[in-house]
């Protein structure tokens, strides 16, 4: 949530500000602001709405300066005001910051300042960092001395960038449970929340730890400790995506793009090292109990992977949202948890790595971005390699994790002798094969999946249903129909369905039944009965089946027509064909589909 970013450089960096606040747009798009050091005092412009918007408006353009810091905001303390966007200045105007995360004790904070004089203008809990730094300024007289002191009253989680009139050439910003990054270039350095915000100029790259500040100028840069503000040198990180990775390349959309990424994507998930998939893999065998653990739609890809260790290692892996892990699971040390996130920064499931941690449990993880926080946290991980993923509604990443996941669920039966190589090794070339079925079915049946949605994104009630695996794949794909469509789309087990949600259903409830193929016998007999008891109501189903299916295809008001393949795989064939149903719904609805209302790319808070 929220996004910032800071340069400071030989030469004007007010369009350059703008261009990262663009690229992180994603992370945050309520209102957005930038502060300059111009022409020896800092100014400041910010206003509500998305940047483009807001640079209508305020002209960023047109300020002046080689050194500043931008933030776009994803509103946590304080509704969706000028007054409460960033950046935000101290009482005195010689301090400006822009801040991600939560300062928990704010109010205390506030309370002490006010009775000091101070006056604030905002309902954020940001606020109270500009007026503490002035605070400490006045005592300790020294700038570097003032920010650590303040930073250590901050109790909660935040990545603060500040810049002040006292030393102009320097951008300071710190690290506590929230992604800060600085990226390295020729005569011009950055701040950020995320390396996509400046991809384009470098790929130069330096992952902040918790408890460590930066103190960045043009052509230099100091990391230090808090704890002993000692000097610390961090190794320079190369990111492996690049600006063509990050742009939507003709694509209307970047989640259309992102569907379309898939096939390179599972190929990508393929080429993860033998030996990453076997470390953790080897996990499962040496301890007692295994979760996996996420949260949203990776808590759905963590659902996928009970039933895979089920299927193929013959072991029960429960999954837990990440959200309930630490009062939930009375953790020890003779337990191992798998933990899924997209961008390495997820707040609740870094709580869940500490619970887990703290008990001593061996943990490990998947996550998409190199260096993030989750990565150093855990004992070990995979990098999933999906590339950017710009749109705020996860799709290739939670493929990408769920091929992951098989490789690691084929490769514990091995190990538990549930089944053989050779089963194993089979099912790798089924999915080399398996790239090229997402590549045909994304090709030839957009068109007819585009009609559909056409036909129905006036039905503002949806339930989406399948049994066994198709369960979390029901699940997941409905999240994807709500955060993009704003509609009603519930997920449940087709099972489920007679047990109280029938009352529901009627001529205006809309079903989605995630089907399996014949071959699958009892699982596609049962929810054909789902189907029936649907129907015998009234209400209008669309099914996925193929198209040698006479039997469904007459059950179904509309039909989602997927290739033969191989059973096994159909259920990612189906969430694939799902995110092209939603998108295409939302476009005939007109919505902001890279960025949904409400929503933020990394929630980093609690």
């Amino acid at each position: 949530m929220c996004g910032i970013s800071a340069i400071a450089s030989h030469k004007p960096v007010s369009d350059q500000l703008l261009m990262t606040l663009q690229n992180l747009e994603y992370r945050g798009y309520d209102s957005c602001g930038m502060a300059l050091f111009d022409d020896e005092k800092i100014s400041v412009r910010k206003n509500v709405g998305s940047v483009d918007e807001v640079n209508a408006v305020e002209k960023f353009s047109t300020m002046n300066g080689t050194l500043g810091i931008a933030h776009t905001r994803w509103a946590t303390h304080g509704g969706v005001t000028q007054s409460n966007s960033h950046p935000h200045f101290s009482n005195d105007n010689n301090f400006v910051i822009v801040h991600n995360g939560i300062i928990s004790n704010y109010q205390q904070l506030q309370a002490n300042l006010v009775t000091k004089g101070y006056k604030f203008f905002s309902d954020t809990d940001t606020e109270v960092f500009s007026n503490l730094i002035q605070e400490e300024y006045e005592a300790a007289g020294d700038v570097e001395n003032a920010f650590c002191n303040a930073i250590d009253k901050l109790e909660g989680s935040f990545a603060i960038a500040m810049i002040t009139n006292y030393q102009p050439d320097t951008i300071f910003a710190v690290k506590k449970d929230s992604p800060l990054v600085i990226g390295i270039n020729d005569g011009v350095n950055y701040v950020s929340s995320d390396i996509n915000a400046f991809i384009s100029e470098t790929r130069d790259t330096i992952i902040l730890d918790d408890f460590e500040y930066v103190m960045v100028k043009k052509d230099d840069y100091k990391i230090k400790k808090l704890e002993n503000r000692n000097e610390i040198t961090k190794q320079v990180i190369q990111v492996q995506w690049d600006r063509q990775t990050a742009q939507m390349g003709g694509f209307s959309h970047y989640m259309l793009k992102e569907i379309f990424d898939q096939p390179h994507t599972v190929r990508s998930a393929l080429h993860i090292p033998r030996d990453q998939i076997n470390t953790i893999a080897q996990k499962f065998i040496d301890k007692e109990q295994s979760f996996c653990v996420g949260v949203g739609t990776t808590y759905y890809v963590a659902m996928v992977g009970t039933y895979l260790f089920s299927d193929y290692a013959g072991l029960y892996v429960p999954s837990i949202s990440a959200d309930e892990f630490p009062t939930l699971i009375p953790v020890n040390d003779k337990q191992h948890v798998l933990y899924f996130s997209q961008s390495g920064e997820t707040y609740d499931t870094r709580m869940a790595i500490r619970a887990a941690k703290n008990a001593g449990a061996a943990t490990s993880a998947v996550v998409n971005v190199v260096g993030s926080s989750i990565s150093q946290e855990v004992d070990d991980c995979i990098f999933q390699g999906s590339g950017p993923e710009i749109c705020v509604v996860s799709t290739k990443a939670a493929v990408s994790q769920m091929i992951i996941l098989w490789q690691i669920a084929l490769e514990v039966g091995v190990l538990r002798k549930h089944i053989s190589r050779k089963t194993a090794d089979e099912f790798q070339d089924k999915f080399q094969i398996f790239s090229d079925t997402i590549e045909q079915v994304l090709n030839e049946e957009s068109g007819f999946i585009r009609n559909l949605a056409s036909q129905t994104s006036h039905i503002n009630n949806w339930l989406f249903m399948g049994k066994g695996i198709y369960y979390p794949i029901a699940l997941e794909s409905a999240l994807k129909m709500k955060e993009v469509t704003y509609l009603h789309a519930e997920g449940l087990p087709a099972g489920f369905l007679k047990h109280g949600t029938l009352a529901m259903v009627d001529e205006n409830m809309y079903s989605l039944f995630f089907l399996p193929f014949k071959s699958d016998s009892d699982l596609y007999r049962s929810t054909l009965m789902s189907i029936e008891e649907v129907k015998a109501r009234n209400g209008k189903v669309i099914g996925f089946c193929s198209e040698e299916d006479e039997e469904i295809r007459k059950l179904l008001d509309h039909q989602l027509i997927i290739p033969a393949s191989n059973p096994e795989l159909t259920p990612l064939i189906q969430l694939i064909v799902a995110q092209l149903f939603s998108y295409y719904s939302a476009l005939n609805l007109g919505l902001n589909i890279d960025k949904p209302r409400n929503l933020a790319k990394s929630v980093t808070v609690g």
